[in-house]
């Protein structure tokens, strides 16, 4: 398989060649390294490589690009490689000390650190999320975050609680942000969301009752819209966006 190297300047501003847009296939002469160069493996490729560097090694020949917007120019299964690099990196960032004891941990695997003091045991953590599509009849529930950088409208999303069960965090999560019971919850699909380290895990919902109530300290704007008369919408690489364009697609079949 071939060789890929992933390598990230600052902090998620993705090295690519410019000609071609594409990542590295080897390291380039005299990047200098910021960290610990890392081992990847993705579905059975262990030729990938990932760390941060200081700089551009040659700006002639290199170029960088934020993760998200990598999304638009590279292969999907590359744009997925960086970002289990991208979380990777992160994961080593943050788990320099152990939490028992406060010793500095040491790598034990490609992905697991131990502390040499007290034994604790350290992994790549996900924070799992749940976002949902609320239907009613012909319409959508759709939000506008008072989080969202751009001037778009999403869906109901947030993250699961211990002792939750997904389909117990989306009922949640909608009654909180917009007061309304759902039911007949569905899964959809699941989506890796490296930004730093999530899954996202995409579900459909039938409106059951009550009246739009906005949680003001998160929710800006929310409305019910026709798949014919939808607001701007997120952009393609996000799950919210997947189930969005397949309620539509379903619409249009109608």
């Amino acid at each position: 398989m071939k060789t890929l190297y992933f390598i990230f300047i600052n902090s998620d501003q993705l090295l690519l060649r410019r000609e071609e847009w594409s990542v590295p296939t080897e390291q380039p002469e005299g990047i200098v390294m910021n960290g610990d160069i890392h081992r990847i493996t993705f579905n059975g490729n262990n030729n990938i490589y990932t760390f941060r560097a200081k700089d551009i090694p040659d700006e002639d020949e290199y170029i960088t690009c934020g993760l998200r917007d990598s999304y638009n120019h590279l292969p999907k299964e590359h744009y997925l490689m960086a970002g289990k690099c991208r979380e990777i990196l992160h994961w080593d960032a943050t788990s320099q000390y152990c939490p028992c004891c406060g010793s500095k941990t040491r790598k034990d695997t490609d992905i697991s650190k131990k502390c040499p003091k007290c034994g604790h045991e350290q992994w790549p953590q996900l924070q799992t999320a749940v976002i949902c599509l609320v239907r009613r009849g012909d319409e959508a529930l759709l939000v506008r975050a008072k989080n969202f950088k751009r001037d778009y409208y999403g869906l109901v999303a947030g993250f699961v609680e211990t002792g939750e069960t997904l389909e117990d965090a989306v009922k949640r999560e909608v009654m909180e942000e917009t007061g309304i019971s759902i039911s007949n919850i569905s899964y959809f699909a699941s989506q890796p969301w490296p930004y730093p380290c999530g899954l996202m895990v995409g579900f459909y919902a039938d409106y059951e009752s009550g009246n739009i109530i906005l949680q003001e300290t998160e929710i800006a704007r929310a409305g019910w819209f026709t798949w014919d008369n939808l607001p701007a919408i997120p952009a393609k690489l996000s799950i919210a966006r997947q189930l969005i364009d397949n309620w539509v697609k379903g619409k249009m079949k109608i």
